[in-house]
């Protein structure tokens, strides 16, 4: 099981969440909204073989802490994985959009000449954008487009230039969120859940429920869930280049 995009800091109980996830053999993507949070989130975590941390600085909280992004910019070396990242440019967040932009390109800047990072994207809003910044910076990495909700148009922009897609259950519960799932390249699909934000009832979704999409891809790519469930573990593993210690399950 892999959730490749999880506020993992943001639950109520993280400590019982991480039980939940040795128990179950869970690889996940932490994403971190601040990179101050990076650094306690890291230490949580500790030396689990199956999350990983990535350092981040939200697109919605840009306008409030973008001067955090040279702390950011000095803790990549510690890092291959960055997120959340990226442009928001929904109505609540679009006066400060310009500004993301100079925040998000400083971030893909450093990325390009620190090699490359494996990056997990915010696009709400502003596709287009981010697909821009991404042109500018090539070398910045594995961009990993998160609950991409862009336009037909975007997409095959997006896969033209090889980015890569992380899907939840949340996403594939909207007409428009299964409409773009069947368009995406199978070979460029991970599993998320977006949680805690994203919710089954009134509790939040568990990394562990990023699965409970393959039911639906099933039913938008006419393929069986146990063989997409193989497929997206094969796919962590080349989009973050083999890590020698993740075996995903």
């Amino acid at each position: 099981m892999i959730d490749f995009h999880c506020h993992l800091d943001l639950y109520p109980d993280p400590r019982a969440v991480l039980d939940g996830i040795d128990a179950r053999g869970t690889y996940v993507l932490a994403v971190t909204t601040t990179p101050k949070a990076w650094r306690g989130t890291t230490k949580l975590v500790g030396d689990r073989k199956r999350v990983r941390v990535a350092l981040g600085l939200h697109p919605e909280v840009v306008a409030q802490r973008h001067q955090e992004v040279a702390l950011l910019c000095g803790l990549l070396p510690e890092t291959r994985y960055v997120g959340e990242i990226g442009l928001d440019g929904s109505p609540a967040h679009r006066q400060s959009l310009e500004l993301q932009v100079t925040v998000f390109e400083r971030i893909l800047s450093e990325c390009s000449r620190l090699g490359g990072r494996v990056m997990s994207i915010h696009s709400r809003g502003a596709a287009s954008r981010v697909l821009d910044a991404l042109d500018l910076h090539p070398g910045a990495g594995t961009p990993i487009l998160h609950w991409f909700s862009g336009t037909t148009r975007e997409l095959e922009r997006a896969v033209s230039r090889g980015c890569w897609f992380s899907i939840g259950p949340a996403m594939l519960r909207s007409k428009r969120g299964r409409e773009l799932a069947s368009a995406m390249p199978l070979d460029r699909v991970l599993t998320e859940t977006d949680a805690p934000f994203t919710r089954v009832g009134d509790d939040p979704l568990m990394p562990w429920q990023a699965y409970d999409c393959l039911a639906g891809l099933e039913e938008v790519r006419g393929i069986d869930r146990i063989e997409l469930g193989k497929l997206v573990a094969d796919n962590l593993r080349r989009a973050v280049q083999i890590e020698p210690e993740l075996s995903p399950a």
